[in-house]
């Protein structure tokens, strides 16, 4: 028993930590001198000093005095390395877990959050908040972080409504100054409304999540279809190459064959010339070595008697002209040989063509969904828009979160940017939307244009390039009172249709469409742009007299 009650007795119950600078109060209990010096001044307003340990009250608070005989048994502790900061029950704080705020040291994991204090607790100092009643109207929620997001940076009190005109928490002050005016509800109010688009949401996404199973399962499926066909396709394939390379093998063993049998021909045959060229080569040499002697001979009977013999031709019968061409008998084997070669490398490149084609053509791929064609289908792709100040000509006005502007004729206090139209009274949003659908809505008056454009549209000088839809950067809908048009790289089509004071946009950034249409009753199409957008777009509008882009969801 003594060694589960020994840890706690050299630790401060409010840090939960080894004691440091021990002290003792009246009541007998020990803390740090800097947690019941902390833990008292929150008291020093009522007047009564509690024990947290005993809860025993004091009417003045009392003076604290160092403990000698702590402090020497702490410090020996300490340097034993023996840890007594692990209380049951209690865990340290982790990367992800909130820590407690009046913890020293090591923090320990806080349990709750206190909205008033803007602090959160661990177990051991949330103590005071369950037992003494300076705390008991402070409101305690589960532990939160980045408690200082609840305090408003403007007048450092609590957020506890909510701006609906620009869609923000505020404090009780900001509504006598920045909002006065303003649709101002209290934050729970406000939070029951958008938990209500939050169930509408959640229902949504639950739904989308289920299609995307069924997707991922129509694709796995493909996928094991896909390697089954690939293998089949494989196999057989190399079955057949093995066929062709077996019967070209034949092939090549006939003309092989063919061109020996024919080699044995030509060599008997030339065999046989040549042996009887030989022997009729012999005969000759010896008559001209009879007709050499009978020339030189003295004896003139002996010479008359031979000359008949020796003179008379021989009748050696017709003897072949003999012609040596190597390719006389092998030409025509190699010329077949030639001809199958090129037959085979022509063919066998047209068939591999054809697999290289049919192999493309094989995609794994789901049918992308039909084109919306209701207003209520349109919005299912509403993506919010802010207009970016960056880009703001210096004559116009934004407001409304960003979601309003206004031509006027005084300078607006604009910094110099790279990104800023300084001839054109045009802006650009600062969304850069890309690789799906969008759907926005503008309400307008006066003259005015809207579109999208590259970021790489011209921002500086008076040329018309930097113009929405007057260069191949952008692409844009001129609205006024008398009509539309439509405008691309300074080419533009008339649009025949009634005035509407509310224009949807529709973007499919890869399809590479962009529609306009007039919003009443119905839908109308007012113009529709197909072609390959290559890099993200920016939604712009050239600005007449006002233009709001408007909230949907």
């Amino acid at each position: 028993m003594a060694e589960r009650t020994s840890p706690d007795y050299f630790s401060c119950p409010l840090c939960v930590s080894l004691l440091r600078d021990p002290v003792a109060i009246p009541c007998g209990h020990s803390f740090c001198m800097d947690c019941i010096s902390g833990y008292w001044n929150e008291a020093d307003y009522t007047g009564i000093y509690i024990c947290p340990q005993c809860k025993i009250t004091f009417t003045q608070r009392p003076v604290l005095r160092p403990n000698a005989t702590l402090t020497m048994v702490a410090e020996k502790i300490k340097k034993s390395g023996l840890n007594l900061n692990a209380a049951p029950g209690n865990t340290y704080a982790g990367p992800s877990d909130v820590p407690c705020d009046f913890c020293s040291g090591k923090k320990l994991k806080a349990v709750k959050s206190c909205l008033n204090c803007l602090a959160s607790y661990c177990e051991k100092h949330l103590k005071p908040h369950y037992e003494s009643a300076t705390f008991k109207r402070h409101k305690l929620v589960d532990e939160l972080g980045n408690l200082d997001r609840k305090i408003c940076p403007q007048h450092q009190k609590s957020l506890e409504l909510f701006c609906r005109t620009d869609q923000m928490c505020i404090c009780a002050i900001c509504t006598v100054s920045e909002h006065r005016g303003h649709d101002i509800v209290s934050a729970e109010a406000e939070r029951s409304e958008k938990q209500k688009l939050l169930g509408v949401s959640q229902a949504e996404i639950r739904q989308k999540c289920q299609e995307r199973v069924k997707e991922l399962e129509e694709l796995r499926t493909a996928v094991d279809s896909l390697k089954s066909s690939a293998q089949r396709a494989m196999v057989e394939s190399q079955k057949m190459f093995e066929d062709m390379i077996r019967s070209i093998e034949r092939m090549r063993s006939e003309v092989t064959k063919l061109i020996g049998i024919n080699e044995k021909s030509a060599f008997n045959q030339a065999e046989a010339l040549v042996e009887r060229l030989e022997q009729e080569i012999d005969e000759l040499k010896k008559k001209e070595s009879g007709l050499k002697q009978l020339y030189s001979t003295e004896d003139h009977i002996h010479f008359l008697q031979n000359f008949n013999y020796l003179c008379t031709p021989t009748d050696d019968g017709f003897i072949p002209r003999v012609t040596v061409n190597p390719d006389f008998s092998f030409g025509a084997a190699r010329k077949a040989v030639a001809e199958i070669k090129e037959h085979l490398e022509e063919f066998g490149r047209e068939e591999l063509l054809k697999i290289s084609k049919s192999v493309k053509e094989i995609t794994v791929d789901s049918a992308p969904p039909p084109e919306p064609k209701s207003r209520a289908d349109f919005i299912k792709y509403f993506c919010q828009l802010r207009l970016d100040p960056n880009t703001a000509y210096k004559e116009l006005h934004l407001s409304d979160s960003s979601r309003k502007v206004i031509r006027t004729r005084d300078l607006q206090p604009y910094g110099e940017t790279p990104e800023r139209f300084d001839s054109f009274a045009q802006v650009l949003c600062r969304e850069a939307l890309s690789g799906g659908r969008f759907y926005w809505e503008i309400e307008w008056s006066g003259e005015f244009s809207m579109g999208v454009a590259y970021r790489g549209i011209s921002r500086k000088g008076k040329g018309s390039l930097c113009l929405l839809g007057y260069n191949d950067k952008s692409w844009s809908l001129l609205c006024s009172d008398t009509g539309y048009s439509a405008w691309h790289n300074r080419v533009d089509k008339a649009i025949n249709a009634p005035h509407s004071p509310r224009i949807g946009v529709y973007l499919d950034h890869t399809a590479g469409v962009l529609a306009f249409y007039s919003i009443g009753n119905t839908m109308t199409l007012l113009h529709r742009f197909e072609t390959t957008f290559v890099e993200p777009l920016y939604p712009g509008f050239g600005v007449g007299t006002s233009v709001k882009i408007c909230q949907l969801k």
